[in-house]
């Protein structure tokens, strides 16, 4: 298996996880934020934890470069690795959702399929806007 240098992994890291920022701020803030309000507010803490939040972007992204955005650039393979992404989104989106519907009291069936539908766009987008980048970056 041929190494993979580290500069050239820390900055496809980087920029995949400043694309995911940007794009799932847009979400969150702008765009399903009344969403999430009306849904989940009896839910929500005053305050953001952004030690947490942090922490899963960080681990996020990490595991989207080895599970979807890396094997794809190795397999030189667009369409399978389209196809990973959305998978990907969905099963880890579906961790979170899944859970809280089955355990979470009145935890809104639209809220899981939001997100569901929302992981997949949002695993997806990004790993084409990493496997373009990690492309141009060779």
């Amino acid at each position: 298996m041929k190494k993979i240098p580290l500069p050239y992994l820390l900055k496809l890291y980087f920029s995949t996880l400043l694309i995911f920022l940007a794009i799932d701020m847009i979400w969150l803030v702008v765009i399903s934020r009344a969403f999430y309000a009306r849904h989940l507010g009896y839910l929500m803490a005053p305050a953001l934890n952004w030690y947490a939040a942090l922490a899963f972007y960080v681990l996020f992204v990490f595991a989207l470069l080895v599970f979807v955005i890396l094997p794809g650039l190795k397999e030189k393979n667009l369409p399978f690795m389209l196809a990973k992404a959305a998978l990907f989104g969905l099963v880890t989106y579906a961790t979170y959702d899944l859970t809280n519907l089955a355990t979470v009291r009145d935890w809104p069936l639209v809220v899981t399929l939001a997100d569901l539908a929302w992981g997949m766009i949002l695993t997806t987008t990004v790993s084409l806007a990493g496997f373009f980048a990690g492309k141009r970056m060779a």
